[in-house]
């Protein structure tokens, strides 16, 4: 059951306002729950999947006349009794995002923040990507995968652009740089130290083809699919199918052997991972209905989406002319 609890505290001359907002979305349950002493009160409003960024677009005009107003969200695990059709509640959780606009900002914009627990886990995939490859072993290339956090500023760029915000796209263009960047450093200080090798693990990331653009593009999707779903456990699987890390470590260690056609091969395959995850999974927000609330915000959001649409789908294709030039 996908039903959300939102939860609004403010002063109490807005109970008319919130009374005139739940019964206007036919909520499926409402009640106030307390006052305090600042003269302010609680009321929780129980709603469907479907109908619950309206609830939360309209509760926000509150916030924006009340500076001690807030919004809080919950999910519900089961009611009794059952809250109306259960097949038919089924059915439109999964033509709708399951998930407003706050909480995916609230999970996405995270990855778009350099923190030091974000640039460890960059470089500790790193290594393990690295070593995995240096001794041909699928499963700890796979563990790399898991570990390292190279998805979560994609995600938050394609929401920024989405959603027309440029503080959360510089932040996480600045993550992917530093987090590559690391990576990459990371990968060719050992490839200095370390002998060449070549196996398939390696060679695997110069094998640069059109169904591994295939492949990213779905990836991309699959992971805002996931989110928008609240089915994050599915970013898992795709964290091992995109593989970011291990192009990036592979790129290091063939530019610290001197290996420059192979260096060039897994620069150019992460470069398509990364315009594919972007392409796709900015494409998937929109088709899903992710958008600002204010008009000012969807004008610039609409301005931010065709230069997103336009820079990923060029080098896109420049990519793929790439691709064709090295095959013939």
């Amino acid at each position: 059951m996908a039903l959300k609890i939102i939860e609004i505290v403010a002063p109490a001359s807005e109970k008319a306002a919130i009374a005139r907002i739940a019964d206007s979305h036919e909520v499926v349950d409402w009640w106030r729950t307390s006052s305090f002493e600042d003269e302010r009160f609680s009321t929780e409003l129980v709603v469907r999947p479907e109908g619950q960024q309206e609830v939360l677009d309209d509760l926000q005009q509150i916030l924006d006349r009340c500076e001690n107003a807030r919004i809080i969200i919950r999910g519900v695990q089961a009611t009794l009794p059952a809250a109306g059709d259960e097949e038919g509640e089924a059915e439109s959780s999964r033509s709708t995002a399951a998930r407003s606009r706050e909480e995916l900002y609230a999970e996405v914009a995270g990855g778009g923040a350099i923190t030091s627990t974000y640039l460890l886990l960059c470089g500790l995939s790193a290594v393990v990507a690295a070593m995995g490859m240096l001794e041909d072993s699928v499963a700890v290339v796979i563990g790399a995968m898991v570990i390292a956090p190279l998805l979560g500023p994609n995600l938050a760029l394609a929401l920024g652009t989405t959603l027309g915000d440029p503080d959360l796209s510089r932040r996480a263009v600045a993550a992917s740089f530093v987090g590559l960047g690391l990576s990459v450093g990371l990968a060719l200080m050992m490839g200095l130290v370390l002998d060449p090798v070549s196996n398939s693990q390696l060679l695997d990331r110069t094998d640069v083809s059109y169904p591994a653009m295939i492949l990213a593009l779905a990836s991309g999707a699959a992971a805002v699919l996931s989110l928008t779903s609240g089915a994050a456990a599915g970013l898992v699987g795709v964290m091992v199918a995109v593989a970011l890390m291990p192009p990036a470590a592979a790129l290091g260690l063939f530019v610290g052997w001197g290996q420059w056609d192979n260096a060039i091969s897994a620069g150019l395959m992460l470069a398509i991972n990364i315009a594919a995850i972007n392409l796709s999974a900015k494409l998937v927000f929109v088709l899903k209905g992710i958008s600002p609330r204010h008009w000012p915000e969807k004008t610039r959001a609409r301005r931010s989406m065709r230069w997103s649409f336009a820079f990923w789908g060029i080098s896109l294709l420049i990519l793929a002319g790439l691709i064709w030039l090295a095959k013939y």
